[in-house]
């Protein structure tokens, strides 16, 4: 006689099924939300602060070496216009990320089985976070040490007036690289939970990683020893993080089967 439960497992997904004009659909309407969010969020940020307030809040870091008196200056003819234009759509993705991996997650759910939907969320919830802590750690952190770095090389003839433009280019970078690099536990657990690498095989890879996170941050940030180390560090240590979060995720996350069939083991 048949196990129920195959039953119940094999009919897990059935009648999810979509035709592929049903699926490009739901995308179209996706997409929309997400736009919709992004307006949302960029018109509360252009009432406040303002792209003037975004700038100041960005240029803090870089005023706080430089004279008194002086002001960061645009070359451009158009970049008083556009750069800060520039740091209020980049700073409304930043706001509306939760929104726009909300409907990531709602275009795949349904085509998932319910011990994935248990794991996916939550990574993308993770992986948000982890983000705006890569961000917040540049912000806060990193540009601050860095300047203070650069400037104490600025020869006292050389007056240090950067160019808006090339600034806002410089930490846009600067942020990408870091909410990347931050998202290295989640790569961690994902390689572990689908069997593509196990735990003991991470750890014997730990001097390894070391010298990719160096190499990594030597790419990806500007030329001077303070960034680079302050990738590098926390790529290393998130990969710890990684190793520890990897058995509890792969416990969590398994399938039915998959537990039963430990269990039985």
């Amino acid at each position: 006689m048949a196990d129920p439960t195959d039953k119940n497992k094999e009919d897990e997904l059935a009648g999810t099924e979509q035709p592929f004009v049903q699926h490009l659909m739901e995308l179209r309407d996706r997409l929309l939300y997400c736009i919709y969010g992004l307006a949302v969020a960029g018109v509360l940020l252009a009432i406040w602060p303002g792209p003037s307030g975004l700038i100041d809040l960005i240029a803090v870091p870089i005023r706080a070496h430089m004279p008194h008196d002086a002001k960061l200056i645009a070359i451009g003819v158009f970049s008083p216009f556009f750069v800060p234009l520039k740091v209020l759509l980049m700073t409304a993705v930043l706001l509306a990320l939760p929104w726009l991996m909300y409907q990531c997650w709602m275009f795949v759910a349904p085509g998932l089985y319910s011990h994935e939907k248990r794991f996916a969320l939550p990574l993308i919830i993770f992986g948000s976070l982890l983000a705006y802590a890569g961000i917040a750690f540049v912000q806060f952190f990193v540009l601050d040490k860095m300047f203070g770095f650069i400037q104490r090389f600025t020869p006292a003839a050389v007056a240090a007036t950067p160019d808006i433009a090339s600034y806002v280019e410089a930490i846009l970078s600067l942020y990408i690289a870091f909410g990347v690099a931050f998202q290295v536990p989640i790569v961690v657990m994902l390689l572990v939970r689908f069997d593509m690498v196990t735990i003991e095989k991470l750890r014997s890879f730990r001097g390894y990683f070391i010298v990719v996170a160096f190499v990594v941050a030597a790419v990806l940030t500007p030329p001077d020893v303070v960034s680079q180390l302050a990738l590098a560090i926390p790529m290393c240590l998130l990969y710890e993080v990684g190793i520890v979060g990897a058995r509890y995720f792969t416990k969590y996350s398994k399938a039915p089967e998959e537990s039963a069939d430990s269990a039985q083991s």
